[in-house]
């Protein structure tokens, strides 16, 4: 579906501190879509708008590290595969919808045909990082979310939460009307 697939006009239109940065999205972002079955003007605004916030418009495609508590926490946690001393930092969130642990990049290696146990960086290439937050969602099922309009079950799926709500449900009415969704 061409008309569902969003431009470099429209990411700007959505977030419009992403500056440059939405004129490189764009094409990985229209592949991505097309690829994970993104398809349609409501899932491309829910998905649109749930990158937004985890990418700070586009800037941000790894994890700002303090370390914070919470980044310590990573370290050692077998839900997220991070056995290996360092696992913590080296396999920070990354891409636009930020992948965490060794697990879940191993997992999303697979799913891109990419080594991302050795190469984890690649996930801050616009490419790979469209291409992984289209994995995500494809993975997870989200576009059930979308379809249903359920944005809270949403953000909670790729969340854990419902951290920065606010501002991914402003990017969503914003994404809603500059797609037609």
């Amino acid at each position: 579906m061409a008309d569902a697939l969003v431009t470099a006009a429209q990411l700007h239109a959505i977030m419009p501190l992403a500056g440059a940065r939405a004129d490189v999205f764009a094409v990985p972002l229209a592949a991505a879509m097309l690829q994970f079955e993104i398809n349609t003007p409501t899932r491309v605004a829910a998905f649109v708008a749930q990158v937004a916030h985890e990418s700070g418009q586009l800037r941000l495609l790894r994890e700002i590290w303090g370390p914070t508590p919470t980044q310590r926490r990573y370290e050692g946690r077998a839900d997220l595969g991070n056995t290996e001393v360092g696992d913590g930092k080296r396999f920070m969130g990354r891409g636009l919808i930020q992948v965490t642990g060794r697990k879940n990049y191993l997992l999303c290696g697979f799913g891109l045909h990419l080594d991302l146990l050795t190469h984890p960086e690649l996930l801050e290439l616009p490419v790979h990082a469209a291409a992984s937050a289209g994995w995500y969602w494809h993975t997870h099922n989200l576009n059930r979310f979308a379809d249903a309009g359920d944005f809270v079950g949403l953000t909670r799926a790729i969340n854990g939460g419902i951290n920065g709500i606010a501002e991914r449900r402003a990017f969503w009415v914003k994404a809603k009307a500059v797609l037609g969704a």
